[in-house]
């Protein structure tokens, strides 16, 4: 994607700002100018058309950079004189009490939350109908550091529907694997916990289920592509160091996080269906980002 024209006159006004409130380094620019300000050029032409809010489903591994490129486009829309809210499917999480009922009934890996299955989708779909209508919509928000989700009482308002909105998460958009690929462990973490395949073939069920009614809603898909799966290890444990130290820093307990083993090991649970996801989106994504092993863009389509 190349910068579109007249981004130079309002790029300024916004772009040193958001680098600094973000503390990200100089070297982020090249995202915004390659892929942020198209991106959000071609949203708004799309969503100028639509009678209601425009949805934009942004797909990336964990660790892959979506938040920040999410606050970034938000940002982006302002100039195109747009309003914007966004939802992570992070916050649709089911409650720890519902999870540990799953654990109980079907398997126990459901007590994890992240792959589908673990997902309030009738919330989601609530939030988008919300969002797309004529009132206030709340936006419910997840604790992770609580396992749980927060209380109702303290999600934020969106006051007026917006013109856009951007539903981003590691799995947004995603289609269900063929029954024959689940057959086979992918990993060890498979293997030794769900050798019969029970929880792997509920999160694909869940999936091909009430997921693919919720992201049908989105109106333009875009994916951030990594080189491998393996690099997303790498990314995910970056990320945990660096929270750790926050915490430390912070004078606070880093216990609940993990270490870079764990983080291994947690990152299996998500291995198979982001090995797929990279495979079969690109060819019907309406963008797709391709990224280094350092996050930056290498090419986007």
């Amino acid at each position: 994607m190349r910068r579109p024209a007249g981004a130079e006159a309002v790029a300024p006004a916004w772009i040193d700002a958001f680098l600094a409130e973000q503390a990200l380094p100089a070297s982020y620019l090249a995202t915004v100018e390659g892929v942020v300000l198209p991106l959000a050029e071609r949203v708004a032409a799309e969503a100028r058309t639509r009678p209601s809010s425009f949805v934009l489903g942004l797909c990336g591994p964990q660790a892959s950079g979506k938040s920040t490129m999410t606050l970034a486009l938000a940002r982006a829309l302002e100039p195109q004189g747009l309003s914007c809210a966004w939802l992570s499917i992070d916050d649709l999480y089911l409650s720890r009490t519902a999870r540990l009922a799953l654990a109980a009934d079907v398997h126990p890996l459901l007590a994890v939350r992240g792959p589908p299955g673990t997902h309030d989708v009738a919330l989601g779909l609530q939030v988008l109908d919300g969002l797309a209508g004529s009132g206030p919509t709340a936006l419910p928000r997840f604790d992770k550091a609580a396992d749980d989700r927060r209380p109702a009482s303290t999600w934020p308002i969106v006051r007026d529907p917006p013109q856009v909105t951007i539903f981003e998460g590691w799995c947004v958009g995603a289609r269900p694997q063929a029954d024959a690929e689940l057959a086979t462990p992918i990993n060890r973490r498979e293997a030794e916990e769900d050798p019969d395949g029970v929880w792997r073939s509920y999160v694909n069920e869940a999936l091909a289920g009430a997921y693919q009614t919720l992201f049908a809603r989105i109106d333009h898909l875009a994916l951030l592509a990594p080189p491998d799966f393996e690099v997303v290890v790498g990314w995910r444990q970056e990320q945990e160091r660096k929270l750790r130290a926050r915490r430390q820093a912070a004078g606070q307990d880093p216990g609940r996080t993990m270490s870079d083993a764990e983080v291994a090991r947690f990152v299996q649970l998500y291995e198979r269906l982001t090995r797929h996801i990279l495979r079969e989106m690109p060819g019907r994504a309406e963008t797709v980002i391709r990224l280094r092993s350092d996050r930056s863009p290498l090419a986007a389509r």
